[in-house]
């Protein structure tokens, strides 16, 4: 038997006002795997302890391998836990989307990347080296060759195939009381999160999903509800499902809702779902189920920006789902993207009229991220000037690292003004509509005179 420690290096943000805050599924699933293939492992989730109280708990464990999971925000945290542990633990291992991409990045500091999914992946490394059958016979990783001091990434590992037989995150390991009592506290909720699909088939220009590897695969109803009932059972009362695309299948949408309401559980739930995949019966079966909200990614008020950034999806596609899901009683909540690269002025304001014409509970709206590993990243390699390291540079809990075809004054008065005109919307009641367009108005202007 193997020890293993598995580090979720992220720190809540001072001041920070999000709800989405949830257990690291990913990490929890790698976790279930070694535990069933006999392991001791322990989870060290960071979200709610201060940098040194982290530090102070993993140098205390004394696992034999240390698991850091990682994502581009993570990355300073990440590798200083590495530093940290070099010489207290047999083996290092760095997990996750940037390791994924990257391994070269995080082997300087690291024994071995699991690149993609890693339940199998690290049970078999840990078997290989218990078994000192060498790191080459391990699919998925990519390691250091010590006699040539190559980067070597061995066969990929093909994505898991029959979801049901994978066992259920371990959640007793993450840190339950700490989140039901933030969610308590932020919306008077505990949320915590399901996975009741793996990856998506599209292929949007900015979206990273290299750890799926581009695949989409599905857990029957069955085995998604009996996950739900073992989460009400810790004492969460909401579910959010973390699907890429919840809704993609309709038959199996109304499905999980028949198998919710034949167990009669009654509980809030709510998902993220394509415009393109959503329709009256989907969200009316959905809101029947107890389904609240549902959010779609529609990213841009523009036919053209959309087929840029690869969306397959068209403004009037998008405003029928929303109008759907408004229809059959779910507060529905959208995000999009403000001056993406190819954005014009114009295009801008077509996103910002689009959004604010929708019948929206909730309206997200970002610059634009480059995520290694996506196409937008390639498109614009070359005008990203900085990483994202946390804390540094971050306005309303964002940070720009692309020098785009606009100034930053722009971008963030154009984020700004949406985000007061969606509140002026949902606030001024019979007023909205005689304020609203003087505003508009105004704001409009200064944008189009901002460079």
């Amino acid at each position: 038997m193997t020890s293993v420690l598995l580090i979720y290096p992220y720190f809540l943000p001072a001041g920070d006002r999000s709800v989405f805050r949830f257990p690291p599924l990913g990490i929890g699933y790698v976790a279930a795997a070694l535990m069933r293939a006999g392991h001791n492992v322990r989870i060290l989730d960071c979200t709610f302890l201060s940098r040194k109280a982290a530090m102070e708990r993993a140098l205390s464990h004394n696992a034999d391998v240390v698991g850091v999971y990682c994502m581009v925000t993570m990355r300073e945290d990440c590798l200083a836990f590495a530093s940290a542990l070099r010489t207290r633990c047999r083996v290092l291992v760095a997990g996750g989307p940037l390791p994924t991409c990257d391994p070269a990045l995080f082997l300087p500091q690291f024994d071995v990347v699991v690149r993609g999914e890693g339940e199998q992946t690290l049970v078999d490394l840990i078997d290989g080296l218990t078994n000192k059958a060498g790191l080459s016979t391990v699919r998925g990783i990519a390691y250091t060759d010590r006699k040539t001091n190559r980067v070597v990434c061995t066969e990929p590992r093909a994505p898991a195939g029959e979801l049901d037989s994978i066992p259920f995150p371990a959640r007793d390991l993450f840190p339950n009381s700490e989140y039901i009592r933030y969610g308590k506290k932020k919306s008077g909720l505990s949320v915590t999160t399901v996975m009741s699909t793996r990856g998506c088939p599209y292929k949007c220009e900015f979206c990273s999903n290299v750890v799926f590897g581009g695949s989409y695969r599905e857990r029957s109803a069955e085995n998604v509800v009996d996950e739900i009932e073992r989460v009400l059972d810790i004492g969460y009362d909401r579910i959010s499902f973390s699907d890429d695309v919840f809704t993609m299948n309709k038959s199996r949408v109304l499905a999980i809702c028949g198998e919710i309401r034949r167990r009669r559980l009654s509980f809030g739930w709510e998902c993220l779902g394509r415009a393109d995949a959503v329709d009256y019966e989907t969200a009316a079966a959905m809101k029947q189920a107890g389904c609240t909200r549902i959010y779609f990614g529609i990213e841009s008020g523009s036919d053209r920006i959309l087929s840029l950034m690869n969306k397959n999806l068209t403004v009037a596609r998008a405003r029928s789902a929303v109008s759907a899901a408004h229809a059959a009683g779910l507060e529905v909540g959208a995000f999009f993207i403000l001056f993406y690269p190819g954005d014009t002025t114009s295009s801008a304001l077509e996103t910002l009229r689009f959004a604010l014409s929708l019948p929206l509970d909730y309206l997200g709206i970002t610059p634009p991220y480059p995520l290694p590993g996506t196409a937008l990243y390639k498109r614009v390699s070359d005008r990203i000037n900085r990483d994202w390291r946390p804390g540094e540079n971050v306005f309303m809990g964002h940070t720009l690292v692309l020098k785009g075809d606009f100034s930053a004054i722009k971008i963030w008065f154009g984020i700004i003004a949406g985000r007061v005109r969606f509140e002026m919307k949902q606030r001024l009641g019979f007023l909205a509509p005689v304020l609203l367009p003087a505003f508009a108005y105004c704001t409009d202007g200064i944008l189009r005179v901002l460079r």
